[in-house]
């Protein structure tokens, strides 16, 4: 909420900087530039090193982009709207607000990081390409108990990563995603076969499904879709994630 409230107040008198920060509000560099100097009058009396000193212990790789980015957006505006004054004094308000919020996320993310190494079945899962802590605490908190889903098919279709085909009488309308998907577990899956295509067997597939003529995105639901009767049967057995092993008639084939 402080981040969008900000982002309003900046579009109001400042359009060209919350160009330039916006983008970046959920990075913590973002509102600490807000904190630390204001509004538009503090950041362009602020000399570029005092941006980057500023910036870069929070944002090493980012900060200098982000710098340019605000010093180009300052030089880029030069009336001075009514209210910017004002302004200038609530963003820093609101700036601190968002790094709380920041900090609770930290905070609840190392909780869950901690309630992952726990649970019996993490270490499994993070054997598996592409999933690591948070993306495994997400897929096991949306799955909950595997046992809850008949076959990999039932988990897929959960997940909203197999297309149900709608019919109408003798007709057939097409393939449309499920109702009553897990959005959070699709999203989940797909980061995960994202991440995966380091792997040369996942990248494998991906790239035999673009060769079919399938876009990135496309390739990659296909991929998430294949993974995820991995991750069903890495659940079901509770066993880590095995790429060379055989197909039984109990496991489903794990091969990304």
């Amino acid at each position: 909420m402080a981040g969008y409230r900000a982002a309003g107040l900046l579009v109001t008198i400042y359009s060209a900087l919350e160009k330039a920060i916006g983008p970046r509000w959920h990075h913590p560099a973002a509102p600490e530039l807000l904190i630390a100097y204001g509004g538009p009058d503090g950041l362009r009396a602020a000399t570029a090193d005092g941006l980057l000193a500023t910036t870069r212990p929070l944002a090493p790789p980012m900060a200098g982009r982000l710098v340019e980015a605000v010093k180009t957006a300052l030089n880029a505006q030069t009336v001075v709207v009514p209210g910017t004054t004002a302004v200038a004094t609530v963003l820093p308000h609101l700036a601190r607000s968002l790094r709380s919020v920041h900090d609770q996320r930290d905070q609840i993310a190392a909780q869950v990081e901690e309630i992952l190494d726990a649970h019996p079945l993490a270490g499994a899962l993070i054997s598996m390409p592409g999933i690591a802590i948070r993306t495994s605490a997400r897929i096991l908190l949306e799955i909950g108990d595997i046992a809850a889903f008949a076959t990999p098919g039932h988990l897929a279709a959960y997940a909203g990563l197999a297309p149900a085909t709608r019919r109408s009488g003798t007709s057939i309308k097409g393939e449309h995603p499920p109702k009553g998907r897990n959005k959070a577990l699709k999203r989940a899956m797909f980061l995960a076969a994202f991440a995966s295509l380091s792997d040369p067997l996942s990248r494998a597939y991906y790239d035999r499904k673009r060769a079919e003529g399938k876009k990135h995105n496309a390739a990659l639901i296909c991929l998430a879709r294949r993974r995820s009767d991995v991750i069903y049967a890495i659940l079901r057995d509770k066993q880590p994630y095995q790429p060379t092993r055989k197909p039984t008639t109990r496991a489903a084939r794990r091969i990304p």
